[in-house]
Parts: C-alpha cells; structure tokens; sequence
C-alpha cells in the first residue's frame, strides 16, 4: 500500500508540475517580450560596430516593433470592448425574450378568463354558445342580462333568419350615410367629354386653381393605369406631386379623396376597415370604411389615398383587398367586417358583409429610403405603378372649372378606347417574341396578369393622346423589367445590354426609351 501511496503522489506531482511550467512558461515568455532593460543591454553592446545605414534601420525597426505592440493592443482593447457589448445585448435580449414570454402568458389567462366570462353570460340568458354567436352578438345578448327580471330570469335573445333581433346600434357613420343617401339628389354629370378632354380640362384645373403642374403625359399614365387596375402606384422622390395629384384630382371631380395617413404601427387591416371594440359594444369605423360603403349609393369617381403606403409593409394590412381585387367576379367582390347581422345593421351591410364597388379606386404613394419597406411583387404586379421623378414646369392656363364626371361615362370611355384603340397585331407579336428572349436569357417570364393589364393599359392610354409604343414602353419597364432588380445583375450585364440591343431592332431605334433608361441604370447601379 505505501508503494501505491508513492507511484500516485509521484504521479499527481508530475502533471501538476507540468501545469505549473505552462504558467511559468506563459509568464517567463511575457517578461521576456517586455524586458525593456534587457533590451537597452543589448543595444549598447551592438551599437558600436553601427554605420549610418545601421543606426537608421536600427531607429526604424525599433519602431516597427512599437507600433506592432500598439497595433496588438489595440485590436485586443477592442475585442474586449466588443465582447462585453455582445454579451450585454446577448443578456438584454434574454431578458427581453423572458419578459415577452410572461406577457404572452399573462394575456392568454385573460383570454381565457374573458371566454369564460362571456360563456357565463351568455348561458345565464339561454343562448347557444357555438361559432355562430360571436362574441359581437354575445356582447349584445350579455347586455340583455342587465334587463332581466329581479328575480333573476334570463331575457331570451330574438333570432330571425340568422338576424340577432337588437335595439342597439354598432355602425354610427355608415348609419348617418343610409340617412344622407335618403334625400340624395345625384348631381348632372357631363357625359360629352372625352378622355382626351379630361386630360387637358384636370392639367389646366390643377395649373390654374391649385397651382400645381403636371405634363399630359402623367395624366394620360393615371387615366390608363384606372382603365387595367383598381390599385394605383404613385412612386418617385419627394416633391414631385404623389400626393398632390390624387388630392387635386378629387377636387376637380368635386368628390374630395378619401386620405388614409399609413403608419409604421399598421399590422392588420383593423387600421384600415375598423374593428369592433367588445367594451363599448360599437364598431370603430375608420372614414375608408365610410368611402367604401357610401359609394354603393353614388356614381362618382371615388379615390381613396393611402399616403406613405410602404411605410408599413403593405401585405399586412391591405392583403384581404388585394385577394378580393383579383376576384375575376366584381359581383364577389366582398370584405367580412363582422361575423354576424344584426337588425339595426347598415342597409347595404349584408350578412356582415360590405360590398366592394367598381366605382372606387385606391391610390398608394411610395417612397424608397431607410423608413420604407419594399413593396412585393404580388403588390406591383396587382398594381399599376407611375413613376414621379421630376419637378412639374410651371406653364400658363387658362382658369378652369371643375368637372362633375358619372363612372358610367368614365367606364363607357374606357370600353371604347379598348374596342377602337387595341394593340396592334405587330406589336403583340413583337412582345411575344421579346417574351421568349427574355425567358431564355433571364428566366423571367410576362405572365398573363401583366399581359392583360396591359391590353387595358395601352388603348386608353392611345385614347387619352399617348402613342401605343409609348404605352407599351411604359408597361414594360413598370411591370417587367423592374423584376430584374431581384436577380444578380451583377453577372448579367452582358445580358442587359444585349437586351437594350434587341429592343432597339425588334421596336426601332430611340422607341423604347423609358425601358433602355431603366436598364442602363441598372448597369450602373450593379
């Protein structure tokens, strides 16, 4: 045993020693780099035998070897500096993570505290609980507990026909539209003027009453872009009118655009339709809720603005619209606003439903900087966007009214621009062949939505005195080729500039502009 006792205290001994010559040796190598006398020693004995040339690389290599330390210094100062914030907001983030997780857990106890609650109301009062009585018509049934009996006796809930039977009211603006629309006189609507003449007579009414100036051509893209899509893109840099034209667009049509101020906190569409708040037992309704239902009375032109539309991302509060737009049936298209009907309800909300009408367009403006998101395909290719990127240039024109423009008119010159100004058969074959260079070089292909949009797009815009190519220049840089922009365009010069080859031999020399300006400055930006 003792021999034992020995062989291990030997053994234990060595690999501690050998730790202890790690240490020693780590220390020993760090006093050796830092002898700054032994160092001077060895200078004073070589220095002697030093020529010039010597004493010069002397002088600079001891100062190579300084500002080597310095550097060393630096970098490990800052790696520990950098260490210690990533550790700090790796902690906070911790912290923030397990805050969030109480919270979570926090709300869904009142959730379920608040199920139970409107689950004990309702059965005090004999009411079926199921998915069909919501808590809308919960609230109103709980309501009626407070008018029960001394004695405690349930009120019955009256239901007819899927109709919750109520006195209370929960639409107080759409209310006040049935009663405005009782007494409604429709005004006399100018059905003489062409789509030309709207051009000219809004340019010289926004030159000569708002003084704001707009080109013919950016009238004639807005009119054309209302004739292929509900949906309106006004993008460009600030001041160049975005805003501007929709507002004084409504002023000329004397029906004022309705304007929705978008706000980064817009997640869902309650910011933009309204929600029903279960305390006050009403619906919020926002004034785009109130356009909306107003306009299956009327036959104006009605524009909604959604100014700063990208600062949200747009897909979360406006994707319901977006779906129902694509609805190739107008008669479907219908926004759920609440769950079930009720008696003192709207009379143009049915089953909770509202209809969307064809006589309302929406108007988004854009702007691309660090506050914006960027807007998805699926928003630009449902859209028509319209780019504003230059100042307007003040002219003269003559004072100008005001015009009252029905939608049936405006709609009747849209069908017959489309039956008198198609695209011609040469240029459809043209873009067929285009589409085929442009699957085989770049995998990217038209679609049949932007194809159809653009049979809509080019005879207005013919109608309203624009040329066809122009039209389809437009389109084709606006929905096409601002897909690229998603592909590697670094590794596709090549590609580009052959591209603006092939317009300039299939269309013509200096036809297709708007499309070769855009695709050379994606050459220069990439």
């Amino acid at each position: 045993m003792n021999g034992f006792l020995k062989w291990f205290f030997a053994f234990i001994s060595s690999i501690l020693q050998g730790f202890a010559e790690i240490f020693l040796g780590f220390w020993r190598g760090i006093k050796q780099i830092f002898d700054i006398p032994g160092y001077i020693a060895q200078f004073k004995q070589y220095c002697g035998d030093f020529n010039a040339a010597g004493w010069v690389l002397a002088v600079l290599a001891i100062i190579l070897v300084v500002a080597l330390f310095v550097v060393i210094g630096i970098i490990i100062v800052l790696a520990i500096r950098k260490y210690i914030r990533f550790r700090h907001s790796i902690v906070s983030n911790e912290d923030l993570l397990e805050e969030i997780s109480l919270l979570q857990q926090r709300v869904l106890k009142l959730m379920k505290e608040k199920d139970e609650i409107m689950a004990l109301k309702v059965a005090s009062i004999g009411a079926p609980v199921s998915g069909t009585l919501s808590f809308a018509g919960a609230g109103a049934a709980a309501g009626a507990v407070g008018e029960a009996g001394a004695e405690g006796e349930a009120a019955p809930v009256a239901v007819e026909d899927g109709v919750i039977q109520t006195t209370d009211q929960r639409f107080s603006k759409l209310i006040e539209v049935d009663s405005f629309y009782k007494t409604y006189e429709p005004p006399a609507y100018d059905n003489e003027i062409t789509l030309e003449g709207i051009v000219e007579r809004y340019r010289n009414f926004a030159c000569s009453r708002m003084h704001l100036y707009y080109d013919h051509k950016t009238i004639r893209l807005f009119l054309a872009g209302m004739a292929s899509t509900k949906l309106i893109i006004l993008q460009g840099i600030s001041g160049t009118g975005k805003t501007s034209l929709p507002y004084s667009l409504g002023k000329f049509l004397q029906v004022d655009t309705t304007i929705a101020s978008v706000q980064p906190s817009w997640r869902d569409r309650t910011e933009l339709f309204g929600y029903f708040n279960e305390f006050t037992k009403s619906f919020n309704e926002t004034e785009v809720l109130k356009r909306i239902y107003a306009s299956n009375y009327n036959n104006d032109v009605n524009l909604i603005l959604l100014d700063e539309m990208n600062i949200a991302r747009v897909e979360y509060y406006f994707a319901e619209m977006l779906s129902i737009l694509e609805m190739p049936n107008p008669e479907e298209w219908a926004l759920d606003i609440v769950p079930n009907a009720w008696s003192t309800d709207p009379i143009k909300l049915a089953k909770g439903k509202i209809v969307i009408p064809q006589n309302i367009w929406y108007i988004g403006t854009a702007n691309n900087d660090d506050s914006t998101f960027a807007i998805s395909d699926k928003v630009y290719d449902r859209a028509q966007p319209i780019n504003l990127d230059a100042k307007g240039v003040a002219f003269d024109a003559p004072d100008t009214e005001p015009l009252c423009l029905g939608y049936d008119h405006l709609n009747e010159l849209f069908v017959e621009a489309f039956k008198m100004y198609p695209i011609s058969q040469e240029n459809l074959k043209k873009i067929h062949q285009l589409d085929l260079w442009v699957i085989e070089k770049l995998r990217v292909a038209f679609g049949n939505r932007i194809l159809k949009q653009m049979g809509l797009f080019v005879p207005v815009y013919v109608a309203c005195g624009g040329d066809e190519l122009d039209g389809i220049d437009y389109v084709l840089a606006t929905k096409i080729f601002r897909k690229f922009e998603s592909l590697n365009l670094a590794m596709l010069r090549e590609e580009l500039k052959e591209l603006c080859a092939y317009l300039n031999k299939i269309f013509g020399k200096g036809k297709m502009n708007e499309s070769i300006a855009y695709l050379e400055r994606l050459q220069k930006l990439f």
